[in-house]
């Protein structure tokens, strides 16, 4: 090997999305160099508003690793006072929120993710990341010695561990051999971004339909963000995806549930599955890469699991390095990076069960599921409760296995 082609760190993170920064900022708090490879470059342009929901917990855990960090989100974001949901245009439940502790960071916050990557990429140049863009991977080899990362123009990377957070299409997973596994559905959302009009906005609420009138049936979930809206509409069995998700299509139906100016107002258009799929093991069989974020899992939109989830996947698995680093064997190091790997796959493998969850509380085909929905609707107003059971039935069920600590 040619040893001046060769760059030597002691930890690499590949991919500069939202979980990579994260992760790349959690080594510095953790008092390590952080090093990032990116594929793309610099100034790259991202499409649409992507993830936009952070729960409080999530923000919690960027200000303990860059204090101010999940400030900064909330106080660009946006907390709706209010959420409805209806079922076949009748409202069957309302909340509304107390007016949020200024001094305290909010129960959520929503912005578009390329607005949280400008925060997340801000403070990693505060804290010394180093960032190598243009540099897409090749491959990976891993063994007990560390990491050899090669890339596309041939440049060779070494280093003692190493964070995928490479995205969906990760190539480190597929790499060092690690499979995805769970169902991929045949149930097809669209995904629309809107800009608000400043002049003339919408209430500031999250709106959930069950079987909108307007659009034949179809759920429909309106969520606002900094500067726009997310219209989430879900199809029938039969649909043409092309047909509902290209931006004609979309400027057909979207008129009939929002007003007609923001069908001029279309920022970003997709289709996605309903997926729930995780990785078999979170980490190589040499112990030496961590995976986080969609390189790890892919869940639905619904439940807004994928970033929150990522988050800690990236804290943990720095936290993780940095125990490896230190500790005094190479069975302790091992031992720190299967914890932390076997840590988040339970988080994982929970998140997609609530998915699964979901998707049959959406979906509406079962006929018990089916009936109950509508008897929870007549009955809603004389009990709250089942209004409540239907607002949260789309997003699964809440409560979950113990949360990372934020006591780093």
């Amino acid at each position: 090997m040619n040893q001046s082609n060769v760059q030597r760190r002691p930890v690499l993170v590949v991919g500069a999305g939202p979980i990579g920064l994260t992760a790349a900022l959690a080594l510095c708090h953790f008092g390590l160099p952080a090093t990032i490879l990116e594929a793309e470059p610099k100034d790259r342009l991202r499409p649409g508003s992507r993830a936009i929901y952070f729960h409080k917990a999530t923000l919690q855990h960027l200000e303990d690793i860059f204090p101010g960090l999940g400030k900064t989100f909330a106080e660009h974001g946006v907390v709706w006072p209010i959420k409805r949901t209806l079922f076949r245009g009748k409202e069957v439940y309302m909340k509304r929120y107390p007016a949020p502790d200024p001094n305290a960071l909010p129960p959520f916050t929503s912005l578009p993710q390329v607005e949280a990557e400008k925060f997340l990429y801000q403070a990693c140049l505060e804290a010394g990341v180093e960032f190598v863009w243009e540099t897409p991977v090749a491959d990976v080899k891993t063994d007990e010695e560390g990491v050899v990362v090669i890339t596309q123009s041939g440049e060779r990377w070494v280093c003692d561990y190493l964070i995928a957070a490479d995205g969906a299409r990760s190539t480190v997973r597929q790499s060092v051999g690690i499979e995805m596994e769970g169902p991929r559905t045949k149930d097809y959302f669209v995904v629309v971004d809107v800009k608000e009009d400043e002049n003339d906005p919408l209430p500031l609420e999250r709106v959930f339909h069950y079987q909108h009138p307007a659009v034949g049936g179809r759920n429909v979930l309106f969520v606002p963000f900094a500067g726009g809206w997310r219209i989430d509409l879900q199809l029938l069995d039969g649909d043409d995806p092309e047909q509902f998700g290209s931006v004609e299509g979309v400027k057909q139906w979207l008129p009939k549930v929002m007003p007609e100016k923001y069908a001029d107002r279309i920022t970003w258009v997709s289709t996605y599955r309903f997926f729930q799929v995780v990785a078999k093991s979170f980490t190589d069989r040499h112990h030496r890469v961590l995976l986080a974020g969609e390189a790890a899992h892919l869940f639905a939109p619904f439940g807004a699991r994928g970033m929150n989830s990522g988050v800690p996947d990236a804290i943990m698995a720095a936290k993780a390095v940095q125990t490896a680093l230190d500790a005094k064997t190479r069975e302790e190091a091992k031992a720190a990076i299967a914890a932390a790997a076997n840590e988040r796959l339970i988080a994982a493998r929970y998140n997609r069960d609530c998915a699964g969850i979901a998707l049959e509380h959406l979906q509406g085909t079962d006929p018990a599921i089916n009936m109950k929905r509508e008897v929870a609707a007549s009955l809603a107003p004389i009990l709250p409760r089942l209004g409540k059971w239907l607002d949260e039935g789309p997003y699964g069920p809440k409560s979950g296995p113990p949360q990372l600590s934020t006591k780093y």
